[in-house]
């Protein structure tokens, strides 16, 4: 794309995570120079972490439920329209990576890895032209309004015909995510809602030998429910992970976002387990009144209720000897433990984060009305979605639409 002056377009992607690296194939597609930069020594490194137990690039639940998983879903809903879950796996396939549906509905490549992926994506922007600056950090602008870059040749002054910000949230920093372009954003008056911890962990106060004897045990086969700030009830089955300061893994993420506002709202959050969700109450209290004979109490919920491990353990720790020895206390413990969360683990830990650039601050095309000429996408906007491939299509999904939003800016720019 050539501008009025004759010069090709240039427009600098600061991020080369999958919203950047969309944003770049938008706009190189188009015939515009595309230079990538990001603070890190390599690309996409948490993208490439994400893919180590296996990518999950999307899910394939119906798209009317899909879209629903997002927080800010009016703003979100026309992002994955453009490029929804089959748009994103016939995208892969088109780089030669073929996927599949696992038993969860969750998709993955058929190598279960990201690696194969962001090498052929790499190689395909190279190709039409995409240049990569690493070890390139985003200091702001200067009073020129030049992008300013500390590297380790020095201070670096770019001049771009428009600029895509994607710089991810705040957990994981040695990844490059660290939320350090709040303040640069915030002095230009950009709303920002503040970063929290999502898809994260929560502490418990355990015990001492608890905490050394079960931490880093799987709790599976579990039932979760507790209430949030609104008086909103859940309920889920699913299995999660016990940690020496609490919990933290699927079952648990999937409420992370409700379990952190009622920390953030009273302070802790109350949840419940069901331990033998497949049993009621008088099938429990039935089977623990038969006879034990000779059998210890943990022989006997092994042998009738397949409690054992991290869940009798559970049992021990929030029952006093004396509860343990009711029957029906025990039963009720059993079918409805409560267990205190009292804050959310660190920032840094979370998979990803909740918060960042509002959506008040953008035009529809993810433009920063306050500078014109800057987009942004990925996890560094306000929104939130569950684990399960959709962190991955959101960000994908916003970097297409900021790669879009620029190429339609640059050619106002060739109009005017």
């Amino acid at each position: 794309m050539t501008l009025k002056n004759n010069q090709v377009a240039a427009v600098a992607v600061i991020g080369a995570g999958p919203a950047g690296l969309m944003a770049a194939e938008v706009l190189s597609a188009a015939g515009v120079q595309v230079d990538v930069y990001d603070a890190m020594p390599s690309v996409g490194r948490k993208f490439l972490l994400a893919g180590i137990g296996g990518l999950n690039l999307t899910h394939a639940e119906p798209y009317e439920t899909f879209v629903t998983r997002y927080s800010q879903q009016n703003y979100l809903e026309p992002m994955l329209a453009q490029f929804p879950p089959l748009k994103l796996r016939e995208w892969a396939r088109e780089l030669g990576i073929e996927t599949f549906v696992g038993s969860s509905q969750r998709v993955f490549p058929v190598e279960m890895k990201a690696a194969p992926l962001l090498r052929a994506w790499l190689k395909r922007l190279r190709a039409a032209g995409v240049v990569f600056h690493p070890r390139h950090r985003w200091n702001g602008w200067n009073n020129a309004q030049a992008l300013c870059f500390s590297t380790p040749e020095g201070e670096k002054i770019i001049q771009a015909d428009a600029t895509i910000l994607a710089l991810g949230g705040g957990s994981w920093a040695k990844l490059g995510s660290d939320g350090a372009w709040l303040p640069l954003l915030a002095k230009h008056g950009i709303e920002i809602a503040p970063l929290q911890p999502a898809n994260c962990g929560f502490e418990v106060a355990w015990s001492d030998y608890f905490r050394h004897r079960f931490a880093a045990q799987p709790l599976k086969s579990v039932q979760l429910s507790f209430t949030d700030a609104h008086g909103k009830f859940y309920q889920q089955r699913g299995e999660f992970m016990l940690t020496a300061t609490g919990v933290e893994g699927s079952l648990i993420y999937a409420f992370s976002a409700p379990l952190r506002d009622r920390v953030n709202a009273q302070g802790s959050v109350t949840i419940y387990l069901d331990l033998t969700p497949d049993k009621d109450l008088t099938r429990v209290t039935q089977e623990l009144a038969k006879p034990r004979g000779s059998k210890s109490m943990a022989n006997h919920l092994r042998s009738r209720l397949g409690i054992d491990g991290a869940k009798a353990a559970l049992l021990r720790e929030f029952l006093s000897a004396q509860d343990f020895s009711d029957l029906s206390k025990l039963a009720a413990a059993i079918k409805n433990l409560p267990i205190t969360l009292t804050a959310t683990r660190p920032i840094d830990e979370a998979i990803s984060t909740a918060g960042g650039v509002c959506f008040a601050s953008l035009d529809a095309q993810l433009m920063l009305t306050a500078i014109p000429g800057v987009f942004c996408a990925g996890e560094m906007l306000d929104w939130e979605a569950p684990t399960g491939g959709y962190l991955l299509t959101g960000a994908f999904a916003s970097g297409r639409v900021a790669g879009l939003g620029a190429l339609n800016w640059l050619q106002n720019l060739i109009r005017d």
